[in-house]
């Protein structure tokens, strides 16, 4: 079960990385949050929420590829949001 240890991990890092993008925007550009920002943040901490649950399920046939569309749609978040974050 190390992998979805690491799948969590992974999930963690990256999303906690896009926040941590989001509040270094804030704190260059006007120092304090907008509604864009928040917004974003928000996005993110759902996306998370999301992930994981979706980790946890218990009632899965072929867990291999459960994980593997897990870390598709890891990767497609993570490209949505830093896109968001480029567009600020």
């Amino acid at each position: 079960m190390a992998n979805i240890k690491n799948l969590k991990k992974d999930i963690n890092y990256v999303l906690g990385d896009i926040i941590e993008a989001v509040y270094l925007f804030e704190i260059s550009t006007t120092g304090k949050p907008t509604t864009e920002t928040n917004n974003l943040i928000d996005e993110a901490i759902a996306a998370f929420d999301e992930l994981i649950i979706k980790v946890n399920a218990k009632n899965v046939e072929n867990k291999k590829a459960h994980f593997k569309q897990i870390n598709v749609e890891l990767e497609q978040t993570a490209n949505q949001l830093i896109a968001k974050i480029n567009e600020l």
